[in-house]
């Protein structure tokens, strides 16, 4: 059967109208070698990364279809960890902007993310209340930490010890020990949910944020640094040796005298510092040195505060001393050192606060050598600022460095509108009126305008007319980029407008239930020689209800007009005579569209329907259930009965007026679709979102079919509840603190699939090579092997081989579950291929890592099972040996990296000294000179 009908596929060209989305936060990132210039920010589901120097974009790290929730650049400067919706982390690399690595392990949205000093470990936090540490150059899931009850808000790694501390929405904060992988200590001083937190002077304390305005600061004690260094290695081996078995009486008497969960670190409240703000703290962070704090609320103040080095809190307790020592002997006391301390607010002092120009949703902060703060605020409204602080003057004043604006509106756009020559893009907001290059995606104008609710473009495209909330119509010369003429319309909100076929004049609809019919015209000023265009009101045609969207008819015959009583009623132009009337909506009509040969009305209602009716007699073709939510926006395609929704369900959608089908759903938007245009070719639309973002999409020349499209929507379904399906579970294992960092997705699945179907070809050449001899042997000669067409693709390599190809292409993050779907039919040939390829030496690490897991988790089956005792014994051997060479080799390439660096460092030395020396004798020979010339002048 040949195609039906075809459709051309509508694809995404761009995102654009987004400076940075309030959902995640704002990082420096160092690109080019400098640092505190860009800033990567999350902009929907890319990050972007603009110059804010220059103003300029400098990179998009393109996501796939969730939005960012989290950044945090790596050590190095050299990758971007990127936390999703949907609990997936994607790691770029800011040269190439590509993501090299993804980790799947979480259910629900990733909300921090932290770096180990190293950056060979990364931590992250989720909704779904776990703590999963990956390892990043294994490119794997090391473990995943369960307790809190609540959101994770914060993880932070501590640099000297292998501990970790988090804090959640559940009013905690956790330590744990990453040696042990379970928590020793919970800190349960707060009362609501600790929102921040950060480690200051060199680990030893922990400040701490939460609803109020209140920073607790927290003392850290590391008890070994204190105890015998003998002591903790007796108590660790506890009841593993025959001696710490006579002592349990001793030990347990210890443990009574003191808290088991102090052996590691002793943690107790010191005092708090205040805020300013009343409200909660949104967020709380330190700088990489720790010399610098700052937090701010929900509101547009950050307090940056300066944390004093051990050597400024000793010469501060220096001069404490002297003065008291003065204050004593004048008083003639004795002792009074005994009484002088150093009080937390001296330790940490204010610097200064910086008022931000609307609602600060985060913010990074770097302190450049010297003693510059450079700040960069991620605000509410789609603006990024950057702040300069010089910390060494007397009254630290901040300094606002610039500000990216341009590329973006304040508020959520309320009206799109296409230029004839499909080239122009109006945008218009609460503020102001954008234009937009479609090509280029660059803001052409900006224009200061009132509430905006409707727009157009005037006939010739040099001007362009806003209907406001207040009723005006504003009138904006493009190439002056000025505001020519406003007129009050209406005496309540301009809902729509529309321009009329013979392009002589429009109609707008308004709240005072009016419709308004005017006309353009040349009218010359008192001041100029030269006519300009205005707007002469001509007619006007009153009604009982509101009027909500107006519509011309593609003959001039007729005018639709959508009123708040849910019905739409059609009058003659010429006559202004009422013809019909469309009712059937149970909520108003938000929008409508005629099409181009005025035979099809469709609507759009706020009960989540769209109907389309036939515009000879009024009647109702078919109504379809078109969104989740209000439609809030229709638009036929030119020259054609097929037509655009936008919904409040964040979709966009294409439907066929004759057939009555959806074609085609455009998702992208995040949030609540406001409005869209189409272009006049029908090549391009455009859409706004209250996410802030405009999105671009463009038709392609890729047909599309109806029954693939579904297809594909049923498989997407599919996918989408094996990954909501029930974890598999390891035999015997309950569920603890810790667990697999890994999640079963629609990839591991696959993963396992392909390593069955590897096996099970293995199975089969190996029995076909048995016959073959056999064949060869009863023959006497040698007969031709049919060697497997896949095997041949691969160059004519063996059936094992085959099956190590496939195990090296899964993926290292989803190994593990991976191989834990694997039923154990397949696990005994596994084990004798991993003894194969051991003894080999090929893929050492990576096949004792799967061995090990497959042990761990068949331990029963495969211990009771006879048939593989030699295997395992085998593996023992094998794997022994090649891992005690794999350590042999490793260990010699780190002794001879440590040489070469010492080479390197002692030659730097020697240059450091050689351009010391030649600085010195350059100065010398300018001032040298510069005598010279002072005697001279003389």
């Amino acid at each position: 059967m040949g195609l039906t009908r075809q459709y051309l596929r509508y694809g995404p060209a761009a995102l654009f109208g987004l400076v940075g989305s309030a959902k995640g936060n704002a990082a420096f990132v160092a690109l080019r070698g400098e640092r505190g210039r860009y800033v990567a920010v999350p902009a929907c589901e890319h990050v972007f990364v603009w110059d804010t120097r220059k103003g300029e974009k400098v990179l998009i790290l393109k996501g796939l279809k969730q939005e960012v929730s989290c950044l945090c650049p790596s050590p190095d400067g050299l990758h971007l960890a990127v936390g999703y919706e949907d609990g997936s982390i994607r790691v770029f690399n800011l040269l190439s902007g590509e993501a090299n690595i993804t980790f799947n392990g979480h259910k629900a949205a990733v909300t921090a993310l932290q770096y180990d000093h190293l950056g060979g470990r990364l931590v992250s936090g989720s909704k779904d209340t776990d703590v999963i540490v990956w390892d990043v150059i294994n490119e794997s899931g090391l473990y995943r930490l369960r307790g809190h009850k609540d959101a994770v808000t914060r993880v932070l790694f501590l640099k000297e010890k292998n501990l970790l501390v988090t804090s959640g929405k559940d009013t905690l904060v956790k330590w744990w020990d990453l040696d042990t992988q379970h928590c020793f200590k919970t800190l349960v001083g707060h009362r609501t949910e600790v929102w921040g937190m950060a480690l200051i002077s060199e680990e030893k304390r922990l400040i701490t944020g939460s609803a109020d305005s209140e920073l607790r600061v927290w003392d850290i004690t590391y008890i070994q640094e204190v105890k015998d260094p003998d002591e903790p290695e007796s108590k660790k081996s506890k009841g593993s040796s025959p001696e710490a078995e006579e002592n349990t009486e001793e030990d347990e008497t210890l443990e009574l005298d003191e808290c088991p969960e102090e052996r590691l670190i002793k943690c107790c409240k010191v005092g708090s510092i205040m805020r300013e703000g009343r409200d909660r703290v949104v967020t709380l962070a330190t700088d990489r040195t720790g010399k610098i704090l700052a937090c701010h609320g929900t509101g547009a103040v950050l307090e940056v505060f300066s944390v004093l080095s051990e050597e400024e809190i000793q010469k501060k307790l220096e001069k404490k001393i002297k003065k008291a020592k003065k204050k004593a002997k004048q008083n003639s006391e004795e002792e009074p050192e005994k009484s002088v301390k150093v009080s937390l607010q001296e330790e940490v002092q204010r610097v200064a606060n910086i008022r931000a120009s609307s609602k600060i949703k985060s913010f990074d902060l770097i302190l450049s050598p010297k003693g510059e703060l450079k700040i960069v605020l991620l605000l509410q409204n789609n603006i990024i600022e950057s702040y300069n602080l010089n910390l060494t003057a007397q009254a630290p004043q901040a300094i606002r460095a610039s500000r990216i604006t341009i590329g973006g509106h304040r508020s959520d756009v309320r009206t799109l509108a296409f230029s004839s020559d499909n080239i122009a893009i109006l945008s218009a907001a609460a503020e102001s009126v954008k234009i937009w290059n479609r090509s280029t995606l660059q803001c052409i104008r900006t224009m200061d305008c009132e509430y905006a609710l409707c727009s157009l473009f005037v006939p010739g495209d040099r001007q362009v007319i806003v209907g406001t909330k207040t009723g005006k119509l504003q009138l904006y010369d493009l190439a002056s980029g000025s505001l020519m003429e406003a007129l009050d319309a209406h005496d309540g909100a301009v809902w729509s407008i529309a321009l009329s076929p013979d392009q002589r004049g429009f109609v707008t609809g308004g709240a005072d239930k009016c419709v308004k019919f005017w006309e353009f015209e040349l009218v010359k000023d008192e001041s100029s020689v030269q006519k300009r265009l205005s707007m002469k009101h001509v007619r006007v045609l009153q009604l009982d209800e509101d009027v909500l969207c107006v519509r011309y008819s593609p003959n001039q015959k007729l005018l639709a007009v959508s009123l708040l009583d849910c019905t739409v009623k059609i009058f003659y132009i010429d006559t202004l005579k009422f013809f019909l009337s469309l009712y059937g909506h149970k909520l108003p009509v938000l929008c409508m569209d005629i099409s181009y040969d005025g035979t099809l009305i469709a609507t759009g209602s706020a009960d989540r329907n769209v109907k389309i009716w036939g515009l000879d007699f009024g009647d109702c073709h078919r109504s379809l259930f078109a969104h989740d939510d209000s439609v809030m926006y229709l638009q036929f395609v030119a020259k054609s009965h097929l037509f655009f929704t936008a919904g409040k369900d964040s979709k966009i959608k294409q439907w066929d007026a004759d057939k009555f089908e959806h074609v085609q759903t455009l998702e992208g938007h995040h949030q609540e679709v406001w409005c869209l245009a189409l272009s006049p070719s029908g090549d391009y639309v455009v859409s706004a979102s209250h996410d802030k973002s405009l999105r671009l999409w463009e038709r392609t020349r890729e047909p599309l079919v109806l029954e693939e499209e579904r297809e594909m929507q049923r498989e997407a379904e599919y996918e989408e509840s094996v990954a909501k399906e029930e974890q598999p579970v390891v035999a015997g294992e309950t569920q603890g603190e810790t667990g697999l960092a890994g999640k079963k997705t629609i990839e591991t699945i696959k993963a396992a699939e392909r390593i069955m179907e590897a096996i099970e070809l293995y199975r089969e050449e190996t029995a076909k090579l048995k016959e073959h001899k056999a064949v060869c042997k009863a023959a006497g000669k040698e007969v031709p092997f049919p060697v497997n067409p896949i095997l041949r693709a691969y160059g004519n390599i063996t059936p094992s081989a085959y099956v190590l190809e496939v195990f090296k292409k899964v993926k290292s993050s989803g190994l593990e579950e991976s191989l834990l779907v694997l039923p154990f039919s397949y696990v005994p040939d596994l084990l004798k291929l991993f003894n194969e390829y051991i003894h080999l030496g090929s893929e050492v690490e990576l096949l004792c890592r799967a061995l090990l897991f497959l042990l761990k988790i068949h331990f029963g089956q495969i211990t009771s099972n006879q048939m593989l005792l030699t295997v395992i014994e085998n593996l023992k051997k094998t794997t022994i040996s090649r891992v005690s060479e794999a350590r042999d080799v490793l260990g010699f390439n780190m002794a001879g990296l440590q040489y070469l660096k010492r080479e390197i460092e002692a030659k730097d030395e020697v240059t450091f000294f050689a351009d010391a020396t030649d600085r010195f004798e350059e100065k010398k020979r300018k001032r040298k000179k510069k005598e010279k010339m002072i005697l001279a002048v003389l």
